[in-house]
């Protein structure tokens, strides 16, 4: 609507070619010779061929903005998985093999990963010696994105990585009633300290889940950082820097025994994206999650363009002069 203002732009600019084709004319002969070369002007007919031009101009700039009126209700759904994002926040994230740290680099992913799913319910476990969930599944991501920034190391008091505790808690979390496809993308470098991660895949499988692996970390490891504001590296009883190494063998297993998919992170791909595409939506079948109406305004602009183009047609069709008298 805002462009309407070039109706009366063109309005000026009409008049100006006008005066601009009569001062030619003139030059090239006098005043009385002028209607027996180029025909007589009929005043009527040139203003109405300028308003058939300035209507049909501003028709069409109505049609741009889209003019709608009258409505229908539509049934609309969407599809998609079930998604339960177990996110490792233990002490061996803090290592920085993969920068700037692999919870870091964790967090970037699962913002990343949130802009490309399409319809999914997503939700979040946060794991280390035991795990919790953070976020039920939900449609919201932004309220998801919210949770994310508060996973730290400090978040879960027990220490250790329990792989086995943090797949149940994501089975935990999907509703058993439903028959939409489930996934759990598991975000860890892996280090099982109980053990439990493949009888718990197992259940996994059972109930039908699939289980996405996503590791973080060198498989050559890092020296784990002590707690923030310390300082420094953890040491063992005898004085040695404890190292953390990505166990790459384990995550494999897990994700094989679930007919999931193991990717590792490299520095500069957008790893989980590719998971999502190359994994998950290959390996799943989109249900329906939320379906309800919709109201729909129909489109006029159709209505415009057709009026636009009569006007144009008729000040194609008008002559402005009369036809020279030849002698």
């Amino acid at each position: 609507m805002h462009l309407l203002w070039l109706v009366p732009l063109a309005a000026l600019a009409l008049v100006v070619i006008y005066r601009r084709k009569r001062r030619d004319l003139l030059a090239f002969c006098d005043a009385e010779l002028a209607p027996r070369l180029a025909g007589e002007r009929i005043q009527a007919r040139g203003f109405l061929k300028s308003l058939l031009l300035l209507g049909g101009l501003a028709l069409m700039i109505l049609a741009l903005a889209g003019p709608r009126w009258g409505s229908r209700y539509q049934e609309v759904s969407q599809k998609g998985v079930d998604i339960m994002l177990a996110v490792d926040v233990s002490s061996s994230m803090l290592v920085g093999d993969v920068r700037p740290s692999r919870l870091e680099r964790a967090r970037r992913e699962v913002q990343d990963f949130l802009q490309v799913v399409a319809g999914d319910r997503v939700g979040l476990v946060a794991f280390a010696g035991a795990a919790f969930v953070q976020c039920p599944l939900t449609l919201d991501y932004g309220a998801l994105s919210m949770f994310l920034e508060a996973l730290k190391p400090d978040l879960i008091p027990v220490p250790g990585t329990d792989l086995g505790a943090a797949l149940d808690a994501a089975l935990s979390a999907f509703d058993p009633a439903t028959e939409t496809d489930r996934v759990i993308v598991l975000i860890t470098d892996g280090e099982d300290n109980e053990g439990a991660g493949l009888k718990s895949a197992e259940r996994a499988a059972r109930a039908g889940v699939k289980i996405f692996i996503f590791g973080i970390g060198d498989p050559a490891g890092g020296p784990v950082p002590e707690a923030q504001g310390q300082g420094g590296f953890k040491k063992d009883a005898g004085g040695r820097m404890v190292m953390s190494r990505l166990d790459e063998s384990g995550l494999k297993r897990i994700a094989e025994v679930t007919g999931g998919t193991y990717v590792r992170s490299t520095t500069g791909d957008p790893d989980l994206d590719l998971l999502y595409y190359s994994g998950i939506k290959m390996k799943t079948e989109a249900s329906v999650l939320k379906s309800g109406k919709i109201k729909v305004y129909e489109e006029r602009f159709v209505v415009f363009v057709l009026a636009a183009f009569v006007l144009l047609l008729l000040e194609a069709m008008i002559g402005e002069r009369k036809r020279p008298v030849v002698t």
